[in-house]
């Protein structure tokens, strides 16, 4: 529904579709499928297994920065220079937000859950233990950024209509960041596990785009 907003409003140019900006759109949306895919799978259940779960999982973040790693591979294997994702920005904002309620009704089934607190808004998922409801404290963030998305597309911001996917990932990235501190995951380093690294390579990823695309429009 966002997607077909955004495009039909034309709050984003048509230019800025993977259609229009690739020579080979089914192979570059196979790619990220793929990606996405392999790198949910990978991360899931890896951190599943770090922490005792033996079970295949997926994961959220994982899957993102799957599906980067392959549109970064296929585009400097294509020749395509610039950003193609600003048309998904608002999409994945919107699934995270929706998704993450989704967890959240999940109870303890698909190991989301927040670990043990006394805050007011704790919740029982039924297990007698109170605890964090980390899924709509990342449901809120991508909520918040979805208008804010919405908000700077509709004023025709320049700065948000070429670094909007950049912004969106490095906002993903800090926010689950922050979250993943009040989660019962293993930790690998320190007291960081392992979505905290995957989170900090999207945010490194994000500022270092940003920056070069900066760069260019200055050099220009």
């Amino acid at each position: 529904m966002a997607v077909f907003w955004l495009t039909t409003r034309h709050l984003i140019p048509a230019t800025a579709l993977p259609a229009h900006r690739v020579s080979h759109p089914g192979a570059y949306a196979i790619a990220a499928g793929c990606g996405a895919l392999c790198g949910a799978m990978f991360f899931g259940t890896a951190n599943a297994l770090l922490s005792g779960e033996r079970a295949i999982g997926f994961s959220m973040v994982g899957g993102l920065a799957g599906a980067i790693a392959a549109v970064e591979a296929f585009k400097r294997m294509t020749g395509v220079s610039g950003s193609t994702g600003i048309v998904f920005a608002a999409p994945f904002a919107a699934t995270v937000a929706v998704g993450r309620l989704g967890c959240f009704f999940s109870g303890l089934a698909d190991f989301t859950y927040g670990t043990p607190t006394s805050v007011p808004w704790a919740v029982d998922f039924g297990d007698g233990i109170l605890r964090h409801p980390v899924q709509l404290y990342e449901s809120l963030a991508m909520a918040l950024m979805f208008v804010v998305l919405i908000w700077r597309f509709v004023a025709r911001d320049r700065f948000w209509l070429a670094n909007g996917f950049y912004l969106t990932v490095g906002w993903y990235a800090l926010q689950r960041f922050v979250w993943e501190f009040f989660k019962p995951y293993a930790t690998v380093i320190g007291p960081f596990n392992l979505f905290h690294v995957v989170c900090l390579g999207l945010l490194l990823y994000a500022a270092a785009m940003i920056r070069s695309r900066s760069g260019a429009c200055t050099t220009a």
